[in-house]
This record gives structure tokens, sequence and C-alpha cells, in this order.
């Protein structure tokens, strides 16, 4: 939802999202940026909060938007709320972030939508349905674990939804593996992968909402 206007040729920021919802700091950029519900860096040194160890989200409110919005411009990583950046939607969905209500309205109600339709929150009608219930549906989630087991073989999973093994991070698609990296994904060989030691990252909220039919923002790298 905005322009950098920061210095070009600068270090990287520690502000780009990895799958699990650790915030790194690499040169690319992706095409989504979102935020945390408001800023957790120090905007003199533009780096994260240091504690006992860095801070990584301000609110419950976790929102994937748009690089470009409205001509609006700002200093990343500045006075305002802290501009985190994500490879695609896939990414930012298994790191926890539902689409933004002002940049992306119709992807919002089309994950609502699909949440409703999985059943979550199922004794609420869809027009009762609380953005601050899903929030705090899913930072229980986020916070309970940054892995989960998984409900299914992979190969049962939804597109969009994301696993981990051995350190690395895989996208289903087509029933085809594409392992992440922080400048696209590649394809990958599922028998040479350690399967007994795969987790799920995607929030399992998440996981059912692309099982409905909600449908992820892909980096071009992946083919359908």
């Amino acid at each position: 939802m905005c322009t950098d206007l920061s210095m070009r040729n600068e270090a990287p920021l520690q502000n780009r999202v990895l799958p699990t919802g650790e915030i790194v700091a690499i040169k690319e950029r992706g095409l989504l940026m979102g935020n945390r519900g408001g800023r957790f860096h120090d905007p003199m040194t533009r780096t994260l909060r240091q504690t006992r160890r860095p801070t990584q989200w301000s609110t419950k409110r976790w929102i994937s938007c748009l690089t470009a919005f409205k001509d609006r411009k700002r200093i990343v990583m500045g006075h305002s709320y802290t501009e985190l950046f994500f490879l695609d939607e896939v990414t930012a969905l298994a790191a926890g972030h539902r689409p933004c209500f002002e940049c992306r309205r119709e992807a919002a109600v089309l994950f609502l939508d699909a949440l409703h339709k999985a059943g979550v929150h199922q004794n609420t009608a869809r027009q009762a349905l609380r953005v601050d219930d899903v929030d705090a549906l899913l930072h229980g989630e986020r916070t309970q674990s940054q892995q989960h087991p998984l409900p299914c073989p992979w190969q049962n999973l939804p597109d969009g939804a994301m696993v981990q093994s051995a350190k690395r991070f895989y996208a289903v698609r087509n029933c085809v593996l594409y392992e992440w990296r922080p400048a696209g994904y590649q394809a990958t060989d599922a028998a040479l992968i350690n399967q007994s030691a795969m987790s799920l990252l995607t929030p399992p909220s998440i996981v059912k909402a692309l099982d409905a039919g909600y449908a992820p923002v892909w980096h071009n790298s992946c083919a359908t």
C-alpha cells in the first residue's frame, strides 16, 4: 500500500517475512506488503525493537496489502507502522496474514466467505462474522505454534497450503510441491523430501479457507 521512498542503495531492512512468520533482512521484496497492526521498530535506526529477542508484532491484526494504493508514498520503517513484505499471498497466509479490508477489500470479503463456508465460527452468521474475531482466531493459531501437525497427507492439502521439512518450505499446487525461496519457487521431487518430518506451516483455519475455495495470489515463478 505504499511506494518506498527510502534510499535504494541501503543495506536491506529487516522487513521481509518468511513462511514461518519470522522477519528477516534480505533484498527481495516480493508482490505484497503488509503489517502487524502498528509500529514495532525504532524509526531512528529502522530496526526491530530489541528485547530478549526482536519484537515481531504489535497487535493481533496481521494483514497483507498491495504495494501500491491511491498513490500513497511513505518511507519504509519510518515513523508509521512497520511495513513488511512477502514473496506472494501464499507466503503471507502461511505466516498468518489475512487480506486487508482497505486496499484488498474484494479478496478480504472472499476470504471471510471462505472461512464461513468452511465452518469457522460456524455458529455466527456470515454478516455477523467480525474481523476482530477472525484476527483473534488466527493469532491464537500463530502463537500456539509456528508449525502444526499435518491433518492429512500433503497431497490432500488444498492449493496454497505450505509445509516445512528439514528447514525448507514447500507450497502445494496441483499435487506438486514447490520449494519456497526468497526470489521464487522451484518444483521439487517429493520423493526426495523427508515426509515423515513434514509439518504444516499455514494456520489450520486458513487451510480450511483455502480448501473452501479461497484462491491466493501466487508468485509467477510457480507454474499453474
